[in-house]
């Protein structure tokens, strides 16, 4: 079931990219092993955040960016 969610103000919604099973060499990691994910894509975006001129500063990421968590 999807669930509809908009971040607010100048909040983004990320989602974490799991890292491989199977490096390239080869050598399967297995799940207590594994690290928390370090990446995610941006999934949503708030309306930006406005400033003590009251001026809308924009988001530097857009929906779909990869970013480090």
């Amino acid at each position: 079931m999807a669930v509809n969610v908009k971040p607010l103000g100048d909040r983004v919604l990320v989602h974490p990219i799991e890292e491989k099973e199977v490096k390239k060499g080869g050598i399967i990691i297995p799940d207590t092993a594994k690290e928390k994910p370090q990446e995610g894509k941006v999934v949503a975006h708030g309306t930006g955040k406005i400033d003590d001129n009251d001026k809308k500063d924009e988001f530097t990421v857009k929906k779909g960016d990869t970013v480090l968590i």
